[in-house]
C-alpha cells in the first residue's frame, strides 16, 4: 500500500468517510491553492505535498483536483504546468522537429519526419522509417486510449492501433494541413487546413473558415468536449468556433502579439480553451491560467501544447 501523509483536517475528514458521512468541501492550502474534497479523499498540491489515494472513502466517492496542460517546443523540450512532468526528448538529437504533442495519460511527442517518442504511455508505431510524400504536421489519438494517428501537410493519415477513415493524401488541397484532432468518441477524425478548410472523417462537419479572408493563416485547431463541434485558431490569436457545443469566450485576434501563436487545446472541465504561442505564451479563455514559458529564454520555439490528463 501506498501511504500518502495527510493533515489533522484530512484525518478528520477520512474518520467521517469511514462512518460513511457525505463530505463535500473546499479547503484552502498554505500556498493558496484550493484543493477540492469529494468525499473520497482529497486533492493534491504540488506545493503542500498532498496527495490524493484512489480508492480511499466509502464506494463511489473520488476526489479530483484541476488538472493544467503541457507545452512542447520542437527540439522535444516539455513544459509541464499544473501537470505530471513524465520526461522529454530536449537532450536528444532529432533526426527532423517535433511538431507536437498527445497525451493518454502521459503523452506522445511526434518529429516533422513521423518519429514516436513516448513518456509513461504505450508506443503503438512511428512513420520515422518511411519515406513521405509530407511532413507530419501532427498527432491525435482515441480519447479511449487505443492508439493514435498521424497526419501530414498533404492530408495524408497515419494509422497506428486505430481505424483508418480516410485521408487528403490524394486530393488536390487549396492550402497544406496544418493540424488533426480526433472526434470525441474516437470513431473518427478532423484534419484543419491554413486557409481555414475542415476535413470530416467519419466526424459530422460543422462548417470551415475555407471561403473566409483570413487576416493570418489557421495553425491548428481543437475539437469541443464531449463533441458536437470544433474551434480553429490562427498565428494571430483569432477563433473561429463552429457546432453547437462551441462557445467563442475570446480571441487575441486584437492583441499585439511578441510571437504568434501555435496551437489551441479545450479546456476538459468546462467550455473554455487556450492558446499557445511561439515563445511559450499562454492564453486562457474561460479556461484556468497554470503559468506559460513567456518569459523563459527557450533554446528552441514552442510548436503547441495539450491539456494533461496527468
Amino acid at each position: 500500500m501506498t501511504f500518502i501523509r495527510r493533515s489533522p483536517l484530512q484525518a478528520a475528514v477520512g474518520a467521517l468517510l469511514a462512518l460513511g458521512l457525505a463530505v463535500s468541501m473546499v479547503v484552502a492550502t498554505n500556498a493558496g491553492k484550493r484543493v477540492a474534497f469529494t468525499g473520497c479523499g482529497y486533492g493534491y498540491s504540488a506545493e503542500t505535498g498532498y496527495g490524493y489515494q484512489a480508492g480511499y472513502g466509502p464506494p463511489g466517492c473520488g476526489a479530483t483536483t484541476k488538472l493544467g496542460y503541457r507545452l512542447v517546443a520542437s527540439d522535444g523540450g516539455v513544459f509541464d504546468y499544473d501537470a505530471t512532468f513524465h520526461g522529454s526528448a530536449g537532450g536528444i538529437k532529432l533526426n527532423r522537429p517535433v511538431v507536437g504533442m498527445e497525451n493518454d495519460p502521459g503523452y506522445w511527442l511526434v518529429a516533422s519526419d513521423g518519429g514516436i517518442f513516448s513518456y509513461n504511455t504505450q508506443f503503438h508505431g512511428s512513420a520515422g522509417s518511411i519515406k513521405l510524400n509530407s511532413p507530419i504536421v501532427g498527432i491525435m489519438s482515441d480519447p479511449g486510449g487505443k492508439g493514435y494517428w498521424l497526419c501530414a501537410a498533404d492530408g495524408g493519415v497515419f494509422s497506428y492501433d486505430e481505424n483508418f477513415h480516410g485521408s487528403e493524401g490524394g486530393v488536390k488541397l487549396n492550402q497544406p494541413i496544418v493540424g488533426c484532432a480526433a472526434g470525441a468518441d474516437g470513431n473518427g477524425y478532423y484534419l484543419f487546413a491554413a486557409d481555414g478548410g475542415v476535413f470530416a472523417h467519419n466526424e459530422p462537419f460543422f462548417g470551415s473558415a475555407g471561403g473566409s479572408k483570413l487576416n493570418k493563416p489557421v495553425v491548428g485547431g481543437a475539437v469541443a468536449v464531449g463533441g458536437g463541434g470544433y474551434y480553429l485558431v490562427a498565428s494571430d490569436g483569432g477563433i473561429f468556433n463552429y457546432g453547437p457545443n462551441t462557445s467563442f469566450q475570446g480571441s487575441a485576434g486584437g492583441i499585439t502579439l511578441n510571437q504568434p501563436v501555435v496551437g489551441m487545446d479545450v479546456d476538459p472541465d468546462g467550455t473554455g480553451y487556450w492558446l499557445f504561442a511561439k515563445d511559450g505564451g499562454v492564453f486562457s479563455y474561460a479556461a484556468a491560467f497554470h503559468g506559460s514559458a513567456g518569459g523563459i529564454k527557450l533554446n528552441a520555439p514552442v510548436v503547441g501544447g495539450k491539456h494533461a490528463n496527468d
